[in-house]
């Protein structure tokens, strides 16, 4: 196996010595890097890039041998507010740019909801928000085109792609070798479908098994009916199914565990690879 963590997990935003640093001390060689909430005494609001700045992040990471698997720009593709969703597009653009300076595989993105405020707005669910995905999705795809870049695509229940059947259907409509997808099976779960987890699971497997390049790990439990945050092997997720699908379709693929932390991520690592070896 092939396991990471988000850097932001690791420790405090500080400058990049230090972060990196803190990286290569607890042992993680691979990481999702979210620039703006890891790395301080910078702006990197949309403007501020320069390919030198990309170089120098990319050769500090080189010296400590850590890898990004996922540069993380986590926008809202969907946003109502037509001036602020274009600026989040351009945001994303130029985070291509810095990926490949920094030998990232993919930059990654979640899919939104149609709220200015993010709230959860049953817009969200319906043609015309998906439309509004595509057209923002078009443009950042053209860009990753001609730069080279891979661009990751997360599903979440509550989001335009909302389950495996439409993220089949997106990765269908753009149309592209440079979209890749993301996921997070603890993202899929809802308070409807918690109960029929090994099917999701398997149905995102079945749909775009073949475009699935990174996978999110964390667990979950239930309270007051929502699926809520858990550290890995202490909930409900059944990583028996998530593994015996990997093991048979997706080896050696980065696994980034969510919402962890130093003290736990060794651990959880070899519960997460023993799982794994019994399938």
């Amino acid at each position: 196996m092939n396991f990471g963590m988000r850097c932001h997990d690791i420790c405090p935003k500080a400058d990049m010595d230090t972060v990196f640093d803190a990286v290569k001390n607890n042992g993680i060689d691979q990481i999702q890097l979210a620039l703006g909430k890891s790395i301080s005494g910078y702006d990197f609001n949309y403007g501020h890039y320069s390919p030198g700045f990309g170089r120098l992040i990319g050769r500090k990471l080189k010296e400590r041998d850590i890898h990004v698997a996922v540069l993380g720009c986590y926008i809202n593709p969907v946003n109502p507010d037509e001036k602020t969703r274009q600026a989040e597009v351009s945001k994303f653009i130029e985070h291509l740019k810095y990926a490949k300076a920094m030998g990232a595989d993919m930059v990654g993105t979640e899919t939104g909801r149609y709220s200015a405020a993010f709230d959860v707005v049953p817009y969200t669910y319906t043609e015309g928000c998906y439309q509004l995905l595509l057209k923002s999705m078009r443009q950042i795809v053209s860009a990753a085109e001609k730069l080279g870049v891979i661009v990751g695509v997360e599903a979440v229940h509550d989001h335009t792609l909302y389950c495996p059947e439409m993220m089949r259907r997106f990765l269908e409509d753009i149309d592209s070798p440079n979209v890749e997808a993301i996921l997070d099976p603890v993202n899929l779960i809802s308070r409807e479908n918690h109960q029929n987890q090994d099917q999701v699971i398997e149905d995102a497997f079945k749909l775009y098994g073949d475009r699935i390049s990174v996978i999110h790990v964390k667990d979950f439990v239930m309270k007051d009916g929502e699926p809520e945050f858990a550290y890995v092997g202490t909930g409900l997720l059944r990583f028996e199914t998530l593994m015996k699908k990997v093991k048979e379709q997706k080896p050696y693929i980065a696994m980034l565990l969510e919402n962890s932390n130093p003290q736990r991520y060794h651990g959880d690592v070899e519960y997460l690879q023993g799982v794994y070896d019994r399938m």
